[in-house]
């Protein structure tokens, strides 16, 4: 079979993303062609089903609505930027010699040091391989641990006793010891990479890397993380986070490429940072700036007037092994998300976008219920936003798709297997929803100021599975 071009993948996709989304429009009556519903105009809903329950269905018709920006800036960016864009490799006549200093830095708490010596190890060789040269790997950590001994790795570990001046905590708190001037070692024009702990390099990603730090015009940059590389712990989480992936090359890519600010933040690992911007924006941001410490400091870059550009190739993650870190990981986002969005020292010019994303999430125990009411108690002029919601249930529907189609090669794992995976992570939207809202109940009533720590080592069993 002849191997289809970047163009001709793309295309496709799009021809799916389009036809996913009507097929919606159709079957909700969200777009009609060739027929008309009775004149909604007969009843009067105050009068039918009562005036507050009348106001109750307005309400949760309306709040569907929060989520639209967000899931536009996801079909144009799956839309205007070709999503299967072919490997590119450095073009030395448009690179400098020498790239600046790169300093790819890991943060742990030391629970996992197995996975991090061996990561670090296996991310050395990927950049030699991709031709980086002028690079330091920095391990942070809490708990000393013993590395490999190679001139090239640095372990820093983080004092009991260090306190920064606003409080910090959690991963903020060792990210602004390594700003300290006793502690850093880079340069203003330096550039640091920041990695979790299981986070995986490809050649790929360091060529966009290499790519990025060299053209200069941007502080902040970022790239796509995918989940189902090499042994897969947990088939269940693997495919509910293909809609992740969707959301990298969708709403990040879109906000990056286009706007070149993070208007709905990003995430905190395959984070490319110049150290002077860095520095200036710091993470003293006390403790609604610990929990989801990436989102508090995009918005403050953001507010500084620092700007974005996304990174092209992937880096590889591992998805939650067990469903109560699934939940706990939801859980913190959520949590860690309401407190920048409520910070004083944020305005809401900067978070407004991010507010709107926050909000449509937490309403989710309330719209989830128009899956019943819209059908048994239909409203009359809500045309257009029958139109939009359905837009929005067609391409929430097609990104876990498009997870897959970013996650797994064809011609690797055979036809078969191939819609075998797509079933499944269109089968495990009943559970995201599940676990979003119940993510959503108890990150409002528990403690906000809380950092979980999900398992991240593999261990050796029957349930690990390559693919």
């Amino acid at each position: 079979m002849m191997e289809l071009t970047s163009s001709q993948k793309h295309t496709l996709h799009c021809l799916l993303l389009f036809g996913t989304i009507l097929f919606f429009e159709f079957q909700s009556g969200g777009i009609k062609l060739w027929y008309s519903d009775d004149d909604p105009g007969q009843y009067d809903p105050f009068v039918k089903y009562g005036y507050t329950f009348a106001w109750f269905l307005y309400l949760i018709r309306l709040i569907t609505l929060l989520s639209l920006p967000q899931f536009l800036f996801n079909v144009f960016g799956l839309v205007f930027y070709n999503t299967f864009p072919d490997d590119k490799v450095i073009d030395q006549d448009k690179v400098p010699i020498v790239l600046p200093f790169v300093c790819i830095r890991t943060v742990t708490r030391g629970d996992f040091p197995d996975l991090i010596c061996r990561n670090v190890m296996r991310n050395i060789a990927t950049c030699i391989e991709a031709g980086l040269q002028n690079f330091l790997f920095e391990v942070v950590t809490d708990k000393p641990f013993e590395i490999p001994n190679d001139s090239r790795i640095r372990l820093m570990v983080v004092p009991p006793n260090y306190r920064t001046k606003s409080g910090t905590l959690f991963k903020a708190r060792a990210l602004q010891y390594c700003l300290e001037n006793e502690v850093n070692i880079l340069g203003d024009n330096d550039w640091i990479v920041h990695l979790d702990e299981e986070t995986l390099m490809t050649t790929r990603s360091v060529h966009g890397i290499m790519r990025f730090v060299a053209d200069g015009r941007h502080q902040f940059g970022q790239g796509l993380i995918t989940y189902a590389n090499e042994q897969i712990v947990n088939w269940l989480t693997t495919l509910a986070d293909s809609f992740r992936v969707a959301e990298d090359m969708g709403k990040l890519r879109f906000q990056f490429y286009m706007f070149h600010r993070p208007l709905f933040s990003w995430k905190g690992s395959y984070v490319v940072t110049k150290f002077q911007a860095e520095k200036d924006v710091s993470f003293e941001n006390g403790l609604d700036g610990s929990v989801a410490e990436d989102c508090y400091f995009a918005m403050i870059a953001f507010k500084k007037g620092y700007t974005f550009n996304f990174i092209e190739g992937e880096m590889w993650e591992k998805s939650p092994f067990t469903l109560m870190d699934f939940l706990q990981q939801r859980k913190r986002w959520v949590q860690g998300i309401f407190l920048v969005v409520h910070s004083r020292s944020i305005p809401l010019a900067y978070k407004f976008f991010l507010s709107m994303s926050l909000y449509a999430w937490m309403t989710m125990p309330l719209t989830i219920t128009n899956l019943v009411f819209a059908n048994a108690y239909p409203l009359p002029s809500t045309y257009w936003c029958n139109f939009w919601s359905s837009f929005i249930g067609g391409a929430s529907f097609y990104m876990y798709i498009f997870g897959v189609f970013k996650s797994f090669q064809l011609k690797r794992i055979g036809a078969r297997k191939y819609f075998l995976l797509i079933l499944g992570a269109l089968l495990t939207i009943p559970f995201n929803v599940i676990i979003e809202i119940s993510a959503v109940i108890w990150g409002i009533f528990s403690k906000k100021h809380k950092f979980y720590v999900v398992q991240k080592q593999i261990k050796n069993s029957p349930d690990t599975f390559s693919v």
